[in-house]
């Protein structure tokens, strides 16, 4: 079981939530996601204007956790609110710090590679 759990790990990505395992169909393998993760995908998902529904369902959130999420997001500026639309908007600081994560995780994928060599 180790060594599938180690070729899951290689081959999927940070966003997969699961991956269900012919053996067992309510087997379900869990790929855990920092705080800063769960926001990217928030702020992501929120790039052009979207309601909670579809936030929580891009993220993969709880309704509670979104409430939780988008509160400190808002406090920091990250996202804002239409009240006339009811729907979120990624802010420039919102697109910035998205824009960041994704060169720290690529710098991170090439240093697992150089040290997978």
């Amino acid at each position: 079981m180790p060594d599938l759990i180690h070729l899951i790990e290689k081959f999927t990505t940070p966003i997969t939530q699961c991956l269900f395992i012919g053996i067992q169909r309510s087997l379900c393998l869990v790929k855990y996601r920092s705080r800063t993760d769960i926001a990217a995908l928030i702020l992501e998902a929120a790039n052009g204007g979207a309601a909670k529904t579809k936030i929580m369902y891009r993220a993969f959130l709880s309704y509670a956790q979104l409430k939780e999420y988008l509160a400190v997001l808002l406090e920091n500026g990250l996202i804002e609110y239409s009240k006339a639309e009811q729907t979120y908007r990624i802010t420039q600081k919102g697109m910035r710090f998205v824009q960041l994560y994704n060169q720290v995780g690529e710098l991170i994928s090439t240093g697992e590679r150089i040290i997978e060599t």
